[in-house]
């Protein structure tokens, strides 16, 4: 699990730490990079604009996406990366509080792995986060690259 490690898409600065805290708690202890915005997850894994200088190389284990972000939302970023070859493959899970069934139907036909709303206890947030570390990051096989 050394070199695994989770992108997580996120303006909101509670959702954040709220997910911060549910990683800690559940021993979940790989790195965790935040990007803000859609513009600053695609800059970052695709590696343009402020991150032209980022290693493309190293991808994310798992990426949980919120879909109400700025500059460019959930499913613009997700089926951009879909598109893109290096990040086609790249598990993306999203993590939002959005109940239309819309946004679920969208964001399957764009390719995300998962679909999870965000639950407001943290107990059941806490446990949401505990069975992702351990499925994403523990037992899921990714493609050779």
């Amino acid at each position: 699990m050394k070199n695994k490690w989770i992108l997580l898409v996120e303006d909101n600065a509670d959702d954040e730490e709220l997910t911060r805290r549910a990683l800690k708690k559940n021993k979940i202890m790989n790195e965790l990079i935040v990007a803000r915005d859609g513009a600053e997850v695609l800059g970052y894994l695709l590696g343009d604009g402020d991150h032209a200088g980022h290693n493309k190389d190293s991808l994310p284990s798992v990426i949980l996406l919120d879909l109400k972000l700025p500059k460019i939302d959930g499913i613009e970023v997700l089926r951009r990366l879909r598109e893109n070859e290096k990040t086609a493959h790249v598990p993306v899970v999203i993590l939002t509080s959005s109940e239309e069934e819309q946004d679920i139907a969208i964001a399957y036909k764009n390719g995300c792995n998962s679909y999870i709303r965000k639950p407001v206890d943290f107990v059941q947030f806490n446990e949401a986060v505990q069975n992702l570390g351990l499925y994403w990051l523990m037992l899921n096989e990714p493609p050779v690259k």
